[in-house]
């Protein structure tokens, strides 16, 4: 196979950035996306990879993207959902407000959703096509909930049904959840204790090396290159 295409979403700073230059590294085609142009075209530029507009939240931008890789590339090898927002980080329960949470998973699950179905297509035109959609611990079910960024939280939860349904639903593409871990970006903070590009270790290994591993990784939840209770 050629060297793969890999779309990923957000990735103008932060985890998809750090992933994206890792992987141009390595040989990939990588497509820098996110909903800002100037942003995007930027970022590519520092990393060897193609720009690209792309607003998960919006219908014709997800159309319009889909439009541009098939005329440039002619298909996507893996799909990396990464665009996220965190908007209550310092709120509680019972300050959440509907607007609040119903934003949160319009970028951070339906988004995912939408920009997967409209890949769909490309996807489809790889020999072995892969999703790779950020999840998050704060989105785990196993062990004790944190009172932390409840939106956030519930939608990364939901981002892993999410994962789970896909894998599933559609026979051929492997899909899976991946955990970066707490990272030192804008959304993690400096006193987080990963680099944005460990963070990214798991993403470059699910996009690249874990085509060697066992078709059983599919619809999995994946920290540090290991499958984790959901």
């Amino acid at each position: 196979m050629n060297a793969p295409v890999i779309l990923i979403t957000g990735a103008a700073k932060g985890i998809g950035l750090a992933a994206a230059k890792e992987l141009s590294t390595r040989g990939a085609r990588v497509i820098v996306s996110a909903r800002d142009f100037g942003r995007a075209e930027k970022a590519a530029a520092g990393v060897g990879a193609t720009p690209l507009l792309l607003d998960v939240t919006n219908g014709h931008s997800i159309s319009a993207a889909a439009d541009a890789i098939r005329g440039t590339f002619g298909r996507i090898d893996v799909l990396v959902n990464n665009a996220a927002i965190l908007l209550d980080h310092y709120a509680s329960i019972e300050t959440l407000t509907p607007d609040v949470l119903r934003e949160t998973m319009e970028t951070n699950v339906i988004g995912t959703l939408r920009v997967t179905q409209a890949m769909l297509p490309l996807l489809r035109e790889s020999e072995r096509p892969r999703v790779i959609n950020l999840a998050s611990g704060a989105g785990q079910l196993d062990g004790e909930p944190q009172p932390w960024a409840p939106a956030y939280s519930i939608s990364k939860t939901a981002v892993n049904m999410l994962t789970q349904q896909l894998a599933v639903g559609l026979p051929g593409i492997t899909v899976n959840s991946m955990c970066p871990g707490w990272c030192r970006t804008d959304m993690g903070g400096a006193e987080a204790p990963l680099t944005a590009e460990e963070g990214a270790d798991t993403l470059v290994w699910l996009a690249l090396d874990a085509l060697d591993a066992p078709d059983s990784l599919n619809g999995a939840f994946v920290k540090k290159r290991e499958v984790i209770p959901w």
